[in-house]
């Protein structure tokens, strides 16, 4: 799926394949992608599953349990609580809020915060 411009999904929307999105993606709660994601920047709602590789130009926040494969960045990538992630790559900040499962976080710097 190629869209130019943004893009928003309603809750439990399922997408089979790729995502191709040329300015700010925001999935819905519950949503699946079974493919990679190419976007501007991206808000995923809370459990969400993502299998495929997530890539952003800018910033990336990755609301409560969702479940992705990997995140690259070239700006700031938030994660809340719950989130299950393979690597996390970004350019600038990597914001971890509560417990988070993660083979590797590399970022500029990386901030903990407990909640």
């Amino acid at each position: 799926m190629k869209i130019d411009g943004n893009f928003i999904t309603p809750p439990e929307t399922h997408i089979w394949g790729n995502m191709v999105i040329a300015g700010r993606l925001e999935l819905g709660p519950g949503s699946t992608v079974g493919g990679s994601i190419e976007a501007r920047s991206i808000v995923v709602g809370h459990d969400v599953k993502i299998k495929g590789p997530l890539q952003v130009q800018e910033t990336a926040t990755i609301c409560d349990n969702a479940c992705l494969h990997s995140i690259e960045a070239g700006g700031n990538i938030t994660l809340r609580p719950g989130v299950r992630v393979g690597d996390v790559n970004s350019t600038e900040t990597i914001f971890v809020y509560g417990k988070v499962t993660s083979e590797r976080l590399f970022g500029r710097a990386v901030k903990v915060y407990g909640i």
